[in-house]
């Protein structure tokens, strides 16, 4: 498993970093810790001075190699020793997205584990955030981990789906492998409208998904809400939800849950990670 931690060096990172540590405790793990520097912020003055590669060398690459080896030195002071797991340092001056993307391609990655950060509002840390932007622009799994999650085995999976299958099934298997490693349970979460049903090609597709999730025994939700979050919300609180899951092709459905505008209602759960798979 090729796993890329994204570090700006804040706490929110490490809590990242933390997180995905505990998570991947049982699987054998490549950890790429990457750090960009920004190519747009090495541009400065009137006339767009970039600076020579031995000034990018001095001021940026060599404080980020440092911090990145005091960032091993905290990962091995707090955490203990796991043969499964090996840890790599990566800096680049880029682009933000174009180096993610970049080393997602390199180093194979299966999964990018990003903090999130903010307790007031999803739309105050992720709409225009290096959050918002991979998880909608860049094809890989990525475990977005509020700064507020601590890791703990997950119990209740919660994943939403339209029962519109614009993707090929194949892409749950990163949720597969998470049901197999914790043997949590997996609910299924459908909003519909209040009097809606399921037209016949949603009724085949949620048979699907219960095929797909035999082994699994997954359980069925239908939430009648007007509103996509205030459903989303009752049953994670209901239900102690460790973890939110959806289909990045499904993003435009539920972007209430990840871009809400009303902040105060949105505490709920910024400290429940969510997992947004890719094709």
């Amino acid at each position: 498993m090729n796993v890329l931690l994204p570090t700006d060096f804040s706490e929110n990172a490490w809590n990242a970093i933390s997180y995905a540590i505990g998570f991947f405790e049982t699987t054998e793990c490549n950890f790429y810790l990457l750090h960009v520097n920004r190519t747009e912020a090495m541009v400065v003055g009137v006339e767009n001075y970039m600076p020579t590669e031995d000034v990018i060398e001095e001021v940026y690459t060599k404080p980020s190699r440092s911090k990145l080896r005091q960032l091993l030195k905290k990962i091995r002071g707090n955490h203990k020793a796991n043969k499964n797991h090996h840890f790599y340092s990566l800096t680049d001056n880029y682009f933000f997205l174009e180096s993610i993307r970049k080393n997602v391609e390199e180093k194979k990655i299966n999964m990018i584990v990003m903090g999130t950060k903010g307790a007031s509002g999803l739309r105050e840390y992720i709409v225009g955030s290096n959050t918002g932007d991979v998880i909608t622009k860049v094809k890989c799994t990525t475990l977005v981990v509020p700064e507020c999650a601590r890791y703990t085995k997950l119990k209740e999976i919660a994943f939403t789906s339209d029962f519109n299958l614009s993707y090929d099934i194949n892409i749950l298997q990163p949720l597969t492998n998470i049901l197999q490693d914790v043997s949590g349970n997996l609910r299924i979460i459908h909003i519909q409208n209040k009097d809606e049903s399921l037209n016949p090609e949603q009724l085949n597709n949620k048979d699907l998904l219960n095929d797909y999730f035999d082994e699994f025994n997954p359980s069925f939700h239908f939430l009648t809400n007007r509103k996509v979050e205030d459903a989303i919300q009752c049953f994670v609180e209901s239900r102690s939800v460790d973890m939110i899951v959806m289909v990045a092709k499904n993003l435009n459905y539920f972007q209430n849950i990840l871009f809400h505008s009303k902040v105060e209602k949105i505490t709920y759960h910024t400290n429940i990670p969510f997992l947004v798979l890719h094709e």
